[in-house]
């Protein structure tokens, strides 16, 4: 399966692309059967409803901004594959409904609370409101009845950021930006010590040798 490679990402790491490893021993068979699993994500919503999905876009993009980002991690549609199959972390915290109610409760909750203070959807907000409303709830003090008792402080830190930043940072395009070389399967890691790498690993680029790694980063395998 071939991957876009458009525009690069604003990363440390320049010229390096994880998938570049996929057919050398840095993964084995596993590895890239979830991999394309992941590039592979349906780009339209199979849990959502069209309102939900429009407000998950919109929060996704405020989590994590990927304005200049190509290619873009599909941050709403992970979601919504993780929410269609149900897959739970095997846990719940006290207070907190299950995971699907929570993300149709705080997506709709979310709604109600912009539409009561600005008369619109979240998702049509300007950038600094949407901000200002996220700030709010990550302070407690959102408390229309569309929450139905759910804090918006638990919402906001034990679903929204859990599942945004844990979904976007388990995608190989955010890989590539932050020189993770995936599961350390079946090659491993041996260099552990700091400042120290594996010639496997990619190269971090430090102010005017970016020319430099970029080269270096695209020949590692």
């Amino acid at each position: 399966m071939n991957h876009v490679k458009n525009r690069p990402r604003a990363t440390r790491y320049p010229g390096y692309d994880v998938l570049d490893k996929r057919d050398t021993p840095s993964w084995d068979e596993v590895t890239r059967r979830v991999i394309a699993q992941r590039l592979a994500t349906p780009r339209e919503p199979h849990f959502f409803n069209a309102v939900e999905w429009l407000a998950a876009q919109a929060l996704g993009a405020c989590i994590v901004p990927q304005a200049d980002a190509q290619p873009a991690v599909p941050l709403a549609a992970m979601l919504d594959g993780k929410l269609a199959t149900n897959a739970c972390d095997g846990y719940r915290h006290t207070g907190m409904p299950p995971m699907r109610d929570a993300w149709r409760t705080g997506l709709a909750a979310l709604d109600a609370e912009s539409r009561a203070a600005r008369e619109l959807p979240f998702a049509s907000l300007d950038p600094p409101e949407r901000t200002a409303l996220l700030e709010r709830m990550q302070r407690g003090e959102l408390r229309h009845p569309a929450w139905h008792g759910m804090p918006s402080e638990r919402f906001f830190s034990e679903r929204v950021l859990h599942d945004m930043c844990g979904l976007y940072y388990s995608h190989p395009h955010a890989w590539s930006e932050i020189g993770f070389g995936g599961p350390a399967n079946p090659r491993g890691y041996v260099r552990l010590y700091l400042d120290r790498r594996d010639p496997w690993e990619a190269v971090e680029a430090q102010p005017g040798n970016e020319d430099t790694v970029r080269k270096e980063n695209r020949r590692v395998r």
